[in-house]
C-alpha cells in the first residue's frame, strides 16, 4: 500500500528546449517567472485545448502539484521586430499529433462558427428586419376544419394555428413539425393530417 501523504508535492516546468526542472509546492507563477524574465508560464491542458491561443498565467496563479507547466519566450511587440517581411509566429511548444490535431478540429470548428453567424447575419439583411418565414406543420384534417370553422378569416386562422402549435399540446397530441423543406415532414403520423404552409 504506502503512506499517501508521502506523494509527490511537485510541479513540473518545461522548457521550449525541452528541458524541465521541478519546483515544491506552494509556489506561484510569479516566482518562476522572476528568475526568467521575458517569459510566460501556460498550463499544459490550456495548450491542448486553444494551441497558440493559450492565455498565460497570471503570476498569482498558484501552482498545482502533479502538473506540467510550459515556459515559453513572449512574442515580441510589433515595434520591435525586424523591419522585414512580417511572418506568421508559430507556437514554440511542441505538440504531439493528437494535439495537432484537436488544434486544427478547434480552428476549422471556429470558423464554420463565424460562416454560420455571417450567413444569419444576411439572411437578416436580405429579409429587412424580421421579414416572412415558411414554417410547414401536420395537423390533423380535423383540428384544421375546427380551427378554419371558427375563425373568421385566413389572417386569424393562421394565429390560431400558430397558438395551437406553440401550446405544446399539440406537439404531443398531434405529431406537430416545424422546419422547412423536406426535413420538418421526415416523421409519418398514423393520423390522417393535412399540410398547411404559410
Amino acid at each position: 500500500m504506502g503512506n499517501t501523504f508521502g506523494g509527490k508535492r511537485s510541479v513540473k516546468i518545461m522548457n521550449i528546449t525541452g528541458e524541465t526542472f521541478k519546483l515544491k509546492t506552494p509556489v506561484q507563477a510569479g516566482s518562476v517567472l522572476q528568475n526568467h524574465p521575458g517569459h510566460m508560464l501556460l498550463a499544459s491542458e490550456a495548450v491542448v485545448h486553444f494551441g497558440a491561443r493559450a492565455k498565460p498565467l497570471d503570476p498569482h496563479h498558484e501552482l498545482k502539484p502533479r502538473r506540467l507547466y510550459f515556459l515559453v519566450e513572449q512574442p515580441k511587440l510589433p515595434e520591435e521586430r525586424d523591419a522585414g517581411m512580417m511572418r506568421r509566429v508559430r507556437s514554440g511548444v511542441h505538440m504531439t499529433a493528437k494535439d495537432c490535431l484537436e488544434s486544427l478540429m478547434l480552428s476549422r470548428r471556429s470558423a464554420s462558427d463565424m460562416s454560420a453567424v455571417r450567413s444569419a447575419a444576411t439572411i437578416e439583411e436580405r429579409n429587412g428586419n424580421g421579414g416572412g418565414v415558411r414554417v410547414r406543420l401536420r395537423l390533423p384534417k380535423a383540428e384544421v376544419e375546427r380551427l378554419m370553422a371558427e375563425s373568421k378569416d385566413g389572417a386569424d386562422v393562421a394565429e390560431k394555428i400558430v397558438g395551437h402549435c406553440m401550446s405544446g399540446a399539440a406537439a404531443a397530441e398531434h405529431d406537430v413539425h416545424l422546419g422547412g423543406g423536406d426535413r420538418g415532414l421526415a416523421r409519418q403520423s398514423t393520423n390522417k393530417s393535412r399540410q398547411v404552409c404559410f
